[in-house]
């Protein structure tokens, strides 16, 4: 049990204790099969939970040229608005926040690359790649 918590607690997920809830576990999933499901579509990963002052964005990855911020959302189902419906306005914003943040840090690196904002959407077994979900105004 010690090596899972010590496991978690690296990857920034889980409580102050160390034990993961079953929404972060499901999250983590989601992530996982987002991760494998955009290599799979040709997209190289970057980065993962990239953490910036005031936001986070799960998944940084180029898309040929273009550089991709990818939101992960889970819900049981598409139940309420589903897992697309809950990246709202504060969310879109903290999730540009953190992307200026990486464009900064990165310098000249990234200087002239188009970025896309992108959301992965899981409900339930259904997976959906919602490209260009949002632009970095945070307008949907």
């Amino acid at each position: 049990m010690k090596l899972r918590q010590a496991r978690v607690g690296q990857l920034g997920q889980g409580s102050a204790t160390g034990v993961e809830t079953p929404g972060q576990r499901l999250g983590r999933q989601a992530e996982e099969l987002a991760r494998r499901r955009l290599q799979y579509r040709g997209l190289l990963l970057l980065q993962c939970n990239y953490r910036a002052p005031g936001g986070e964005i799960d998944i940084i990855a180029r898309d040929g040229d273009t550089l991709v911020f990818v939101e992960v959302r889970c819900r049981s189902s598409g139940a309420v608005g589903g897992a697309a419906g809950s990246v709202d306005a504060r969310k879109r914003a903290r999730i540009v926040r953190a992307a200026r943040h990486f464009l900064c840090a990165g310098g000249a690196a990234w200087e002239q690359s188009p970025c896309r904002f992108d959301v992965v959407a899981v409900e339930g077994l259904r997976w959906r790649w919602i490209r260009g979900a949002f632009d970095a105004a945070g307008r949907v």
